[in-house]
């Protein structure tokens, strides 16, 4: 898939494993959602949750031990944040982005790197509109 802002080539970094069925060997679905939810608790986010228990607990897909996703897992136990998490990523960039150019006023990379940025946003909040995440009242 093509990037959007450049005119490179690009694709996503992350693999998943060749096989898509949890090993015997590793925890049960019911421990996957507990640790799920008690890394919630403590205020990590879904993509950190991820990355925790493949490295440290074994599981190299919850998906497929589960059967469901970390996001869905979450909203089934009432604990999905109101802000999906990559539209939070890009609101915190797009603050620090402001605070530069505030003080950079002649930066104009950074100003069109902060148009892309909005636009991106929108693009979201459309998108997680129609899909009823956020609701329409919500402007950012």
């Amino acid at each position: 898939m093509a990037r959007m802002h450049s005119r490179k080539k690009g694709k996503s970094s992350s693999t998943h494993p060749i096989e898509r069925k949890h090993p015997k060997w590793g925890a049960s679905p019911r421990e996957i959602e507990d640790k799920i939810v008690r890394l919630t608790e403590e205020g990590k986010n879904p993509s950190l949750i991820g990355i925790i228990l493949r490295d440290s607990h074994g599981v190299p897909d919850i998906r497929a031990a589960t059967g469901k996703k970390i996001n869905k897992i979450l909203e089934e136990h009432n604990m999905l944040s109101d802000v999906p998490e990559d539209l939070e990523n890009l609101l915190a960039r797009r603050d620090k982005l402001k605070d530069h150019l505030s003080t950079n006023t002649k930066d104009i990379h950074n100003k069109r790197e902060l148009q892309l940025m909005e636009a991106k946003i929108r693009r979201l909040m459309k998108y997680y509109k129609e899909e009823g995440r956020i609701s329409d009242k919500v402007s950012l």
